[in-house]
């Protein structure tokens, strides 16, 4: 199975940069090229990080939407429309703002104060990207790290399963196929949890004596008798 090419920067794809800046599929190497072809660019990205170091920084931030009209109204004098929209194309597209994507951090606004929550379509399409890139130079199977990822941006995301399956079902073959693979896991999971559950009621035992019968730690017990409370 190939790398899923799903990116959150597609055209079809949920925006996850600022209100504004039209972004394509690029790799890292590709933008720091982009970058150098267009020498404009880099000196806006040194004045935002002069300016907003807690957005773009040591540590990059997920930006609120809107946030470009914003840069835009607040420094007239500072940036151009064209310069700005390409400096935060460039940034938006960086492995460290997606990795902040996926991450699941909340968006922020001028003042670094957290403002929204990142769309969880956002947080997938971010993964998928991230993937993508991290596959295309492994040669180790990272599908099973991704799944994990997947599976806990979908508890994280308060969404049904089936609602979460909708959402994130595109056009690549196997993204949605990887989906599938992680919200099974979540299936089978939740089966376990069922059946252990149901034989916890049924021993008439207390947790611990429940988890000396069949060797479990109580806290695991704990946790499944919650989870259906």
């Amino acid at each position: 199975m190939t790398a899923p090419t799903v990116s959150p920067l597609a055209p079809d794809a949920p925006a996850i940069v600022p209100d504004g800046v039209v972004a394509a599929p690029v790799s890292r190497g590709e933008a720091s090229q982009r970058v150098a072809r267009r020498p404009s660019v880099l000196p806006v990205l040194e004045k935002l990080a002069e300016l907003y170091p807690q957005l773009f920084g040591a540590e990059f931030r997920p930006l609120k939407l809107g946030i470009f009209q914003e840069l835009l109204a607040s420094h007239p004098e500072l940036f151009e429309r064209a310069s700005l929209k390409a400096a935060l194309g460039v940034h938006t597209r960086s492995t460290a703002y997606l990795q902040s994507v996926a991450a699941g951090k909340p968006r922020h606004d001028l003042q670094g104060v957290a403002v929204a929550a990142v769309a969880p379509e956002h947080v997938y399409l971010a993964l998928m990207e991230l993937f993508r890139r991290l596959q295309s130079r492994s040669a180790q199977d990272l599908r099973p790290k991704l799944r994990k990822q997947v599976l806990a941006a979908f508890q994280s995301s308060g969404l049904s399963r089936q609602d979460y399956q909708a959402l994130m079902h595109g056009s690549d073959d196997d993204a949605n196929a990887l989906l599938t693979e992680a919200l099974a896991e979540h299936d089978q999971e939740c089966a376990r949890q069922e059946a252990l559950r149901n034989a916890f009621e049924a021993s008439g035992k207390t947790v611990d004596e429940f988890a000396a019968m069949y060797g479990m730690d109580p806290r695991e017990v704990g946790r499944a008798l919650e989870r259906k409370a």
